[in-house]
């Protein structure tokens, strides 16, 4: 017999109304960080295969070779993905990882703006939404 006075009756955490928001929220950051990990890796894998696709900006602080920030883009979403996959199986450290990946790919469209604005702009506002 278990110890949980809820285990396998209504009325408990799981089946309230916050138990189902939390997993709908829960599921739907993980939907979206699948999303924007296949996002990074396309933008990551355009700027490698074609280096003149991006608008070169002007005198910036973060000066890399597109190819770099290619590579950059390629394994934040990598990251992403995998942390999704975490966070949509429900494993508690996923949370936490999934806060810091995406606060990265937040701070790598930020420093890749002079590149390719609007997207970038578009990328950290998916971010911003699932953080």
């Amino acid at each position: 017999m278990s110890s949980d006075p809820f285990d396998g009756q209504r009325g408990g955490y799981e089946y309230s109304t916050k138990g189902a928001l939390v997993d709908f929220t829960t599921m739907f950051a993980g939907v979206l960080m699948l999303i924007s990990a296949s996002f990074e890796i396309l933008q990551g894998a355009s700027a490698i295969a074609n280096d003149d696709l991006y608008a070169a900006g002007s005198d910036y602080l973060y000066k890399f070779d597109m190819t770099t920030w290619g590579w950059v883009h390629v394994v934040i979403g990598v990251l992403t993905a995998a942390v999704a996959v975490g966070v949509l199986a429900g494993k508690s450290w996923a949370w936490l990882c999934g806060v810091i990946v995406i606060s990265l790919a937040m701070l790598t469209n930020f420093a890749a703006l002079p590149h390719y604005p609007l997207w970038s702009l578009v990328l950290i506002a998916a971010d911003a939404l699932i953080i």
